[in-house]
Order: C-alpha cells, then sequence, then structure tokens
C-alpha cells in the first residue's frame, strides 16, 4: 500500500523541489510550465506522458496554448506520496 508523506517528508521533498507549489486544497503538488508556443508545450506533454506510463502514475494537468499545468497527487494515498515526488524529479529532468 501507498502511504501519504508525513509533514516532515513532505517539507522535505519540497525542498528538493523549488520550483513546485504545495497544493494543501489536494495534498499534493503543483507547476506550471510555459513553453514558446503550443507544439513545444504538446512534446513536453508527450514525454510526460511516456514517463508517467512507463511509472503507472498519472499527473492531473492542463495544457493552454503555450502553457501545461500539473497537479501530481496520490489518490491511494490520500495525499502526497514518495511517488508524486519521484515523478516531480523525473519531470524536472525533462527541463533542465
Amino acid at each position: 500500500m501507498i502511504e501519504a508523506l508525513s509533514e516532515a517528508e513532505r517539507a522535505e521533498a519540497l525542498d528538493g523541489l523549488p520550483d513546485w507549489d504545495y497544493d494543501d486544497a489536494r495534498d499534493g503538488i503543483r507547476r506550471t510550465f510555459t513553453f514558446a508556443d503550443f507544439v513545444e508545450a504538446f512534446g513536453f506533454m508527450t514525454r510526460v506522458a511516456l514517463l508517467a506510463e512507463k511509472a503507472d502514475h498519472h499527473p492531473e494537468w492542463s495544457n493552454v496554448w503555450n502553457r501545461v499545468e500539473i497537479l501530481l497527487t496520490t489518490h491511494d494515498a490520500g495525499g502526497l506520496s514518495e511517488r508524486d515526488i519521484e515523478l516531480a524529479e523525473a519531470i524536472e529532468g525533462l527541463v533542465e
């Protein structure tokens, strides 16, 4: 069973993800990515989709033209889990 992170674990994990914001209402993390245009944004979403499928952990997200907003939370855990942190770190690797 996947467990939600404790408050201390969450704080430590977020220290390593400075561009992600904690979403208290959803007990998840959120980040907005901005690209030059729709094609770049969609290409990014495609790469994230491949990471997510491999991890069997899928984001909640939206796309408006050149922006992609991603929310990561683990429904089975009832909140933020290590799976979310690992996927956020993998996503960061795409934009570095």
